[in-house]
């Protein structure tokens, strides 16, 4: 199996998609049981309608867990999935591979800019996220207003609301969230 990379995959947010990550903990000599089980587990919630992919994440070694990501076209997907017998059945299946679950989370939209790579900490509180987003947008618009926008003058509004909203996004994803997520670590996530 291909584990995919999380870098420079598409950011859910806002489309009412849910990324669902569980760190499990596998006993050493334990690993290829419990490989086996994974990619059961992966490939049977991949049958399941809105299922958009997923992924396995091989511990670093040690104590550290093994990552499995699901990605879901929205909240009833996953609802759907987790509560199907066919991931009962898988669970039921597991003993004797020494693993536990050892951290779960459900990503939904802006959650997914603020979530630090290996952490298992929540997000922070919603009310926190748009105030940052905000403070990343700004400068962004501001900028944008100044010299991007009189360039775009002479294009029809679609293409230069295209042009607009892929340089925005670009920017909030790759320099003003990961900027303004880093500067306000400590009040985020305290």
């Amino acid at each position: 199996m291909t584990a995919v990379s999380l870098e420079h995959s598409h950011v859910p947010a806002d489309t009412g998609e849910v990324t669902l990550l569980i760190a499990r903990r596998v006993e050493p000599g334990h690993e290829a049981a419990f490989e086996v089980w994974a990619k059961g587990i992966l490939d049977t919630a991949a049958r399941f309608p809105g299922h958009l992919g997923y992924g396995l994440f091989r511990s670093s070694g040690g104590d550290a867990p093994w990552f499995l990501v699901h990605r879901f076209r929205d909240a009833e997907a996953c609802r759907i999935w987790q509560e199907s017998p066919e991931r009962a059945e898988w669970f039921a299946d597991c003993r004797g591979h020494h693993h536990t679950e050892i951290a779960r989370r459900e990503l939904t939209g802006m959650e997914t800019w603020f979530a630090k790579p290996g952490s298992t900490r929540p997000a922070p509180p919603r009310w926190k996220m748009a105030i940052s987003a905000t403070l990343a947008i700004y400068p962004i618009s501001v900028l944008g207003g100044l010299f991007l926008t009189p360039h775009l003058t002479g294009l029809p509004v679609l293409l230069s609301s295209a042009v607009v909203a892929c340089v925005f996004n670009v920017l909030m994803t790759y320099v003003a969230m990961p900027t303004v997520s880093r500067a306000l670590r400590g009040w985020l996530t305290p």
